[in-house]
């Protein structure tokens, strides 16, 4: 009885490790050309100088690597641009990941945006947060 215990135990042991062994000598072919990786959509309002660029959103800021897509989006936004300053609505799909520059002891952004794909440009400036006047304070002194 124990001898049939043993031979089934054992057979069972082979059974599964054969069942669960890789075969590496099988080889997949790939078919069609490899897809590059364009990350997720991102929405928000796009900020562009020769110094640098910024995506910021309602609940994120981004840093922008200044490449050719930067400077491409940096071309459409100038074309509804009103004034130097302002933002525009956008709509890109890339790669958000750790800004290099941190790691150089540099203050940026923590985050960068690598531009894969303009989707949209928006027609007209984002609204103004916050608006910067110049006023003539009247002189009180008496």
């Amino acid at each position: 009885m124990n001898t049939k215990i043993a031979l089934g135990i054992a057979l069972c042991a082979s059974l599964l490790a054969t069942s669960c062994q890789e075969n590496s000598s099988k080889k997949v072919k790939q078919e069609g050309p490899v897809a590059e990786n364009m990350g997720t959509t991102i929405a928000g309002e796009f900020y562009y100088s020769e110094e640098g660029a910024v995506l910021k959103g309602a609940s994120f800021i981004y840093a922008v690597a200044m490449d050719d897509m930067a400077k491409e989006l940096g071309e459409r936004v100038g074309e509804v641009k009103q004034d130097i300053y302002d933002m525009v609505p956008v709509m890109v799909r890339g790669i958000v990941s750790r800004n290099p520059a941190l790691d150089q002891g540099q203050e940026v952004w923590e985050q960068l945006l690598t531009i894969k794909e303009i989707v949209s440009v928006g027609d007209q400036p984002a609204a103004v947060d916050i608006k910067i006047q110049d006023q003539k304070k009247a002189d009180v002194s008496n």
